[in-house]
């Protein structure tokens, strides 16, 4: 019995963990909870986010609260639009002295790197991004050289019709495994924001609630959720019905099908289930999908949601 008991506490720990950080997050980011959730999602399904949403919003606070609570080394590169690759992934400098090169590595080097206002860079600046967000590495000089694990990108963006702006060109936007947009605050938050007189700089630090092996295990009971042959149906057919003819936005690819299963596990994780149920796929799909897509409108739905809507109809 007493086996049984311990086998049973190490599997519910990590989860417990989970509802710790986000209990955590939610004392900085006040009353958005289901926003917190879905990022955390993103990164124990190990994922890359993107959040976009007018300045001020609390893009930042949320990406340096989740640094903070996860325990994970944290840097931070403000997109402009001279920034340059080197200035990302960092680069070989000669030194007389040995005769030699040395690596001076960029801030790309990290566990966590908040990519602020990454649509005010240039393209080129951008790319820099690709080979570290697919392969966890970076190559300079012909060179490669792995990050750190685990490693996460999580970046901001104003909204498109912003001055001095650059979309992202699909390729990228294909590699953040979810998009989410905070929202501006209810008014009680709004309230309890404004009667805080310090600002987030005076406030200390979010103490680390789980250390580099705890977050791996929990990425581990992440990965073990069950996903039946029909969730993984359910999904390929939602993943299809946008690859018909007469489909008005982009068709989800193979990518993106895979992005929903692991973010899918992650959100059965974080509710205290350990199998995937249609109800997780749907909680995730915009998120998931939306950026991909696209985001026209017809009335008040967007096509992720008019997909599954549409789905469900024909499923029935």
């Amino acid at each position: 019995m007493g086996a049984i008991y311990l086998l049973i506490m190490m599997i519910n720990m990590p989860r417990q963990l989970a509802s710790q950080i986000l209990s955590h997050v939610n004392q900085l980011i006040l009353g958005k909870e289901h926003q917190v959730k879905l990022a955390l999602t993103c990164l124990l399904a190990k994922g890359h986010l993107l959040i976009e949403d007018l300045p001020g919003m609390g893009k930042t606070t949320l990406a340096h609260g989740l640094a903070q609570s996860l325990g994970m080394s944290y840097q931070r590169i403000q997109f402009t639009s001279d920034l340059l690759p080197a200035d990302i992934v960092g680069l070989s400098i000669f030194d007389p002295k040995t005769q030699q090169f040395s690596l001076h590595k960029g801030p790309i080097f990290s566990q966590l790197l908040l990519a602020d206002e990454i649509n005010r860079a240039s393209p080129k600046a951008q790319s820099a991004l690709l080979e570290a967000m697919e392969e966890h590495q970076v190559s300079i000089d012909g060179h490669s050289h792995q990050l750190p694990e685990p490693f996460f990108v999580i970046a901001t963006q104003n909204p498109v019709f912003h001055a001095g702006t650059y979309p992202l060109p699909e390729s990228q936007l294909d590699r953040f495994m979810m998009k989410i947009a905070i929202g501006f605050p209810d008014a009680d938050a709004e309230k309890v924001l404004l009667q805080n007189s310090t600002s987030r700089f005076e406030q200390p630090p979010l103490s680390a609630m789980v250390d580099n092996a705890q977050l791996e295990k929990m990425m581990a009971a992440v990965q073990a959720v069950h996903c039946s042959d029909a969730i993984i149906d359910y999904v390929i057919r939602l993943c299809q019905f946008t690859r018909e003819e007469g489909f008005t936005g982009q068709a989800l690819s193979p990518r993106a099908s895979k992005s929903l299963v692991n973010s899918a596990k992650a959100w059965a994780f974080i509710e205290g289930r350990e199998h995937v149920i249609p109800d997780d796929v749907q909680a995730i799909f915009i998120s998931v999908t939306e950026h991909r897509i696209g985001q026209q409108v017809s009335g008040q739905q967007s096509l992720a949601q008019q997909v599954i809507e549409q789905v469900a109809v024909v499923a029935s």
